[in-house]
């Protein structure tokens, strides 16, 4: 991969991380604010399930920011775009589509397959 292309999706990942960092501050904001007692149940329960959803949310954005974060630092080391199992290029359009991917379509196939079947012993 060259220069050009590392940082395109250096870019990517740099713009898709500041969106998640901006809802997630969005959300703590939110939160902070909600101080409103609901005087109905079902209201309340409402309010609690839309805040227990959005914590959920913001718990995978936190997590996707690590994987950002983490090929952020492949690319700095150049090992971006390279599969951690056979060591072969990852194809463009996977990266395209998912630019944390560690491995190659052919290898997360594989390991998807591993994983259903130990999950059906």
């Amino acid at each position: 991969m060259n220069a050009r292309m590392l940082e395109y999706f250096r870019q990517k990942l740099l713009n898709w991380k500041n969106d998640l960092l901006s809802e997630s501050s969005s959300t703590l904001q939110h939160l902070q604010e909600g101080g409103s007692v609901e005087s109905d149940i079902a209201d309340r329960a409402s309010v609690e399930t839309d805040r227990s959803l959005e914590l959920r949310t913001r718990d995978r954005a936190r997590k996707l920011i690590t994987k950002i974060d983490e090929a952020l630092e492949r690319i700095e080391k150049g090992s971006y775009g390279y599969c951690m199992e056979t060591s072969e290029p990852i194809s463009l359009s996977r990266l395209e589509a998912r630019p944390i991917a560690t491995l190659s379509i052919e290898a997360q196939e594989r390991h998807e397959r591993m994983e259903k079947t130990h999950r059906d012993e």
